[in-house]
Protein backbone atom coordinates (compact mmCIF):
# COMPACT_ATOMS: atom_id res chain seq x y z
CA UNK A 1 0.00 0.00 0.00
CA UNK A 2 2.86 2.37 0.81
CA UNK A 3 4.57 1.76 -2.53
CA UNK A 4 1.24 2.08 -4.38
CA UNK A 5 1.04 5.52 -2.78
CA UNK A 6 4.52 6.34 -4.07
CA UNK A 7 3.48 5.37 -7.59
CA UNK A 8 0.41 7.57 -7.36
CA UNK A 9 2.38 10.51 -6.00
CA UNK A 10 4.85 10.12 -8.88
CA UNK A 11 1.97 10.41 -11.36
CA UNK A 12 2.29 6.80 -12.51
CA UNK A 13 -0.36 4.22 -13.30
CA UNK A 14 -0.55 1.64 -10.54
CA UNK A 15 -3.56 0.06 -8.86
CA UNK A 16 -5.37 2.45 -6.54
CA UNK A 17 -6.48 1.21 -3.12
CA UNK A 18 -10.21 1.97 -3.00
CA UNK A 19 -11.03 0.25 0.30
CA UNK A 20 -8.96 -1.57 2.88
CA UNK A 21 -9.32 -3.85 5.88
CA UNK A 22 -5.73 -4.30 6.94
CA UNK A 23 -6.61 -6.36 10.02
CA UNK A 24 -8.20 -9.06 7.87
CA UNK A 25 -5.90 -8.59 4.89
CA UNK A 26 -8.45 -7.33 2.38
CA UNK A 27 -7.91 -4.64 -0.26
CA UNK A 28 -10.22 -3.43 -3.01
CA UNK A 29 -8.10 -2.29 -5.95
CA UNK A 30 -8.70 -0.73 -9.32
CA UNK A 31 -8.24 -3.18 -12.19
CA UNK A 32 -5.51 -2.58 -14.77
CA UNK A 33 -7.00 -4.98 -17.33
CA UNK A 34 -5.62 -8.18 -18.81
CA UNK A 35 -3.19 -7.05 -21.53
CA UNK A 36 0.19 -8.10 -20.20
CA UNK A 37 3.24 -6.35 -21.64
CA UNK A 38 5.03 -9.66 -22.10
CA UNK A 39 2.24 -11.14 -24.23
CA UNK A 40 1.90 -7.94 -26.25
CA UNK A 41 5.66 -7.83 -26.91
CA UNK A 42 5.77 -11.50 -27.91
CA UNK A 43 2.85 -11.02 -30.30
CA UNK A 44 4.47 -7.93 -31.83
CA UNK A 45 7.76 -9.78 -32.30
CA UNK A 46 5.95 -12.73 -33.91
CA UNK A 47 4.29 -10.51 -36.51
CA UNK A 48 7.47 -8.48 -37.10
CA UNK A 49 5.98 -5.28 -35.70
CA UNK A 50 9.13 -3.58 -34.46
CA UNK A 51 7.36 -0.23 -34.19
CA UNK A 52 4.91 -1.63 -31.63
CA UNK A 53 7.76 -3.21 -29.64
CA UNK A 54 9.65 0.08 -29.60
CA UNK A 55 6.58 2.07 -28.56
CA UNK A 56 5.89 -0.23 -25.62
CA UNK A 57 9.51 -0.20 -24.45
CA UNK A 58 9.80 3.57 -24.78
CA UNK A 59 6.67 3.95 -22.64
CA UNK A 60 8.22 1.67 -20.02
CA UNK A 61 11.47 3.65 -20.10
CA UNK A 62 9.63 6.97 -19.75
CA UNK A 63 7.67 5.62 -16.77
CA UNK A 64 10.88 4.37 -15.16
CA UNK A 65 12.54 7.78 -15.46
CA UNK A 66 9.43 9.37 -13.94
CA UNK A 67 9.47 6.84 -11.07
CA UNK A 68 13.12 7.52 -10.33
CA UNK A 69 12.78 11.29 -10.62
CA UNK A 70 9.58 11.78 -8.61
CA UNK A 71 9.22 8.90 -6.12
CA UNK A 72 10.46 9.71 -2.62
CA UNK A 73 12.76 6.80 -1.83
CA UNK A 74 13.67 7.98 1.67
CA UNK A 75 11.16 5.68 3.38
CA UNK A 76 12.10 2.56 1.44
CA UNK A 77 14.45 -0.08 2.91
CA UNK A 78 18.02 0.19 1.64
CA UNK A 79 19.41 -2.14 -1.00
CA UNK A 80 22.51 -2.51 1.14
CA UNK A 81 25.57 -4.76 1.30
CA UNK A 82 23.77 -7.39 3.37
CA UNK A 83 20.78 -7.65 1.01
CA UNK A 84 22.93 -7.77 -2.13
CA UNK A 85 25.02 -10.58 -0.65
CA UNK A 86 21.98 -12.54 0.58
CA UNK A 87 20.64 -12.45 -2.96
CA UNK A 88 23.95 -13.57 -4.48
CA UNK A 89 24.16 -16.45 -1.99
CA UNK A 90 21.04 -17.94 -3.58
CA UNK A 91 23.14 -18.94 -6.59
CA UNK A 92 25.64 -21.30 -4.90
CA UNK A 93 23.05 -22.58 -2.41
CA UNK A 94 20.24 -23.43 -4.83
CA UNK A 95 21.68 -23.49 -8.35
CA UNK A 96 25.22 -24.85 -7.90
CA UNK A 97 24.61 -27.24 -5.00
CA UNK A 98 20.92 -28.17 -5.22
CA UNK A 99 20.26 -28.06 -8.97
CA UNK A 100 23.59 -29.39 -10.25
CA UNK A 101 25.00 -31.23 -7.22
CA UNK A 102 28.34 -29.41 -7.54
CA UNK A 103 30.61 -28.68 -4.58
CA UNK A 104 33.13 -25.90 -5.11
CA UNK A 105 36.71 -26.25 -3.87
CA UNK A 106 38.16 -23.70 -1.44
CA UNK A 107 39.84 -21.95 -4.38
CA UNK A 108 36.56 -21.76 -6.28
CA UNK A 109 34.80 -20.43 -3.19
CA UNK A 110 37.41 -17.67 -3.02
CA UNK A 111 36.88 -16.87 -6.70
CA UNK A 112 33.14 -16.63 -6.09
CA UNK A 113 33.62 -14.32 -3.12
CA UNK A 114 36.00 -12.11 -5.09
CA UNK A 115 33.41 -11.76 -7.87
CA UNK A 116 30.69 -10.98 -5.34
CA UNK A 117 32.89 -8.30 -3.80
CA UNK A 118 33.31 -6.63 -7.19
CA UNK A 119 29.61 -6.73 -8.00
CA UNK A 120 28.52 -5.46 -4.59
CA UNK A 121 31.10 -2.67 -4.65
CA UNK A 122 29.90 -1.56 -8.09
CA UNK A 123 26.26 -1.59 -6.99
CA UNK A 124 26.89 0.38 -3.81
CA UNK A 125 28.96 2.97 -5.69
CA UNK A 126 25.92 4.00 -7.76
CA UNK A 127 23.61 6.85 -6.79
CA UNK A 128 20.41 5.59 -5.15
CA UNK A 129 16.81 6.06 -6.24
CA UNK A 130 13.52 4.24 -5.72
CA UNK A 131 13.99 0.73 -7.15
CA UNK A 132 10.92 -1.29 -8.20
CA UNK A 133 13.15 -4.41 -8.06
CA UNK A 134 11.26 -6.46 -10.64
CA UNK A 135 10.61 -3.95 -13.41
CA UNK A 136 10.09 -6.29 -16.33
CA UNK A 137 7.42 -6.90 -19.00
CA UNK A 138 5.58 -9.54 -16.97
CA UNK A 139 4.91 -6.91 -14.29
CA UNK A 140 3.74 -4.20 -16.69
CA UNK A 141 0.27 -3.91 -18.20
CA UNK A 142 -0.75 -2.35 -21.50
CA UNK A 143 -3.04 0.35 -20.19
CA UNK A 144 -4.02 3.99 -20.46
CA UNK A 145 -1.92 5.79 -19.36
CA UNK A 146 0.73 3.27 -20.34
CA UNK A 147 2.14 1.23 -18.69
CA UNK A 148 0.23 -0.04 -15.70
CA UNK A 149 2.75 -1.10 -13.04
CA UNK A 150 2.34 -4.16 -10.80
CA UNK A 151 4.31 -6.34 -8.35
CA UNK A 152 6.12 -3.46 -6.65
CA UNK A 153 5.87 -4.65 -3.05
CA UNK A 154 9.61 -5.39 -2.74
CA UNK A 155 10.68 -1.84 -3.68
CA UNK A 156 13.87 -0.56 -2.09
CA UNK A 157 16.19 2.44 -2.16
CA UNK A 158 19.09 1.32 -4.30
CA UNK A 159 21.30 1.53 -7.41
CA UNK A 160 19.98 3.65 -10.26
CA UNK A 161 20.87 1.02 -12.90
CA UNK A 162 18.92 -1.84 -11.31
CA UNK A 163 15.49 -1.35 -12.88
CA UNK A 164 16.98 -0.53 -16.29
CA UNK A 165 18.88 -3.82 -16.24
CA UNK A 166 15.69 -5.66 -15.21
CA UNK A 167 13.75 -4.17 -18.11
CA UNK A 168 16.35 -4.73 -20.83
CA UNK A 169 17.53 -8.20 -19.77
CA UNK A 170 14.32 -9.86 -18.77
CA UNK A 171 13.54 -13.28 -17.36
CA UNK A 172 11.13 -14.22 -20.15
CA UNK A 173 12.08 -12.31 -23.31
CA UNK A 174 15.48 -11.44 -24.81
CA UNK A 175 16.69 -8.79 -27.24
CA UNK A 176 19.83 -8.56 -29.31
CA UNK A 177 22.51 -6.36 -27.80
CA UNK A 178 22.21 -3.61 -30.40
CA UNK A 179 18.57 -3.17 -29.37
CA UNK A 180 19.45 -3.26 -25.66
CA UNK A 181 22.03 -0.51 -26.16
CA UNK A 182 19.60 1.60 -28.19
CA UNK A 183 17.04 1.52 -25.36
CA UNK A 184 19.75 2.03 -22.74
CA UNK A 185 20.92 5.17 -24.56
CA UNK A 186 17.35 6.44 -24.70
CA UNK A 187 16.96 5.84 -20.96
CA UNK A 188 20.34 7.48 -20.23
CA UNK A 189 19.50 10.58 -22.27
CA UNK A 190 16.04 10.90 -20.67
CA UNK A 191 17.51 10.40 -17.19
CA UNK A 192 20.07 13.15 -17.76
CA UNK A 193 17.35 15.46 -19.03
CA UNK A 194 15.40 14.75 -15.84
CA UNK A 195 18.52 15.60 -13.77
CA UNK A 196 18.85 12.06 -12.47
CA UNK A 197 22.37 11.25 -11.21
CA UNK A 198 23.38 8.80 -13.95
CA UNK A 199 27.01 8.37 -14.91
CA UNK A 200 28.12 11.12 -17.32
CA UNK A 201 29.99 8.71 -19.60
CA UNK A 202 27.66 6.24 -21.35
CA UNK A 203 30.38 3.57 -21.56
CA UNK A 204 30.74 3.56 -17.78
CA UNK A 205 26.96 3.66 -17.35
CA UNK A 206 26.68 0.58 -19.58
CA UNK A 207 29.36 -1.18 -17.53
CA UNK A 208 27.43 -0.40 -14.34
CA UNK A 209 24.21 -1.66 -15.92
CA UNK A 210 25.84 -4.90 -17.07
CA UNK A 211 27.38 -5.58 -13.65
CA UNK A 212 24.08 -4.78 -11.93
CA UNK A 213 22.32 -7.10 -14.34
CA UNK A 214 24.87 -9.81 -13.57
CA UNK A 215 24.12 -9.56 -9.85
CA UNK A 216 20.40 -9.85 -10.63
CA UNK A 217 20.85 -12.77 -13.01
CA UNK A 218 22.89 -14.78 -10.52
CA UNK A 219 20.18 -14.12 -7.94
CA UNK A 220 17.43 -15.20 -10.35
CA UNK A 221 19.29 -18.41 -11.25
CA UNK A 222 19.18 -19.23 -7.55
CA UNK A 223 15.54 -18.20 -7.16
CA UNK A 224 14.36 -20.23 -10.15
CA UNK A 225 16.15 -23.32 -8.79
CA UNK A 226 14.63 -22.68 -5.36
CA UNK A 227 11.18 -22.44 -6.93
CA UNK A 228 11.78 -25.85 -8.51
CA UNK A 229 13.26 -27.70 -5.54
CA UNK A 230 11.60 -26.03 -2.56
CA UNK A 231 8.30 -24.80 -3.96
CA UNK A 232 7.45 -27.48 -6.53
CA UNK A 233 7.43 -25.09 -9.50
CA UNK A 234 9.77 -26.72 -12.04
CA UNK A 235 8.63 -24.65 -15.04
CA UNK A 236 10.86 -21.73 -14.01
CA UNK A 237 13.96 -23.86 -14.56
CA UNK A 238 13.21 -23.87 -18.30
CA UNK A 239 14.54 -20.31 -18.38
CA UNK A 240 17.88 -21.10 -16.70
CA UNK A 241 19.73 -21.11 -20.08
CA UNK A 242 18.63 -17.52 -20.74
CA UNK A 243 20.16 -16.36 -17.48
CA UNK A 244 23.34 -18.36 -17.90
CA UNK A 245 23.68 -16.68 -21.31
CA UNK A 246 23.26 -13.22 -19.79
CA UNK A 247 25.66 -13.93 -16.94
CA UNK A 248 28.37 -15.65 -18.96
CA UNK A 249 28.42 -12.92 -21.62
CA UNK A 250 29.04 -10.23 -19.02
CA UNK A 251 31.55 -12.26 -17.00
CA UNK A 252 33.71 -12.91 -20.08
CA UNK A 253 33.64 -9.24 -21.10
CA UNK A 254 35.20 -7.51 -18.10
CA UNK A 255 38.51 -7.73 -16.28
CA UNK A 256 38.12 -9.29 -12.87
CA UNK A 257 35.16 -11.51 -13.77
CA UNK A 258 36.90 -14.19 -15.83
CA UNK A 259 37.08 -16.59 -12.89
CA UNK A 260 33.31 -16.25 -12.45
CA UNK A 261 32.83 -17.18 -16.12
CA UNK A 262 34.86 -20.35 -15.52
CA UNK A 263 32.66 -21.21 -12.54
CA UNK A 264 29.57 -20.89 -14.72
CA UNK A 265 30.79 -22.92 -17.69
CA UNK A 266 30.58 -26.45 -16.21
CA UNK A 267 26.99 -25.73 -15.17
CA UNK A 268 25.99 -24.50 -18.62
CA UNK A 269 27.17 -27.49 -20.63
CA UNK A 270 29.91 -27.52 -23.24
CA UNK A 271 27.55 -26.97 -26.17
CA UNK A 272 26.33 -23.68 -24.75
CA UNK A 273 29.78 -22.49 -23.77
CA UNK A 274 31.22 -23.16 -27.22
CA UNK A 275 28.53 -20.98 -28.75
CA UNK A 276 30.07 -17.91 -27.12
CA UNK A 277 33.47 -18.23 -28.84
Amino acid sequence: MAVAGLLQSAGLHGPQVLEQDVAQGFLLLTDLGSRLYLAELNEAVARGDGKRVDTLMRDAIAALVQWQARADASGLPPYDDALLRRELALFPDWCVTKQYGVTWSDAQQQQWQAACDLLVRSALAQPTVAVHRDYMPRNLMVAEPNPGILDFQDAVRGPICYDVASLLRDAFISWDEEQEIDWAVRYWEAARKASLPVEGDFGEFWRQLEWMGLQRHLKVLGIFCRLKHRDGKPKYSEDLPRFFTYAHKVATRYNGLGALARLLEPLMGTDRVDAFY
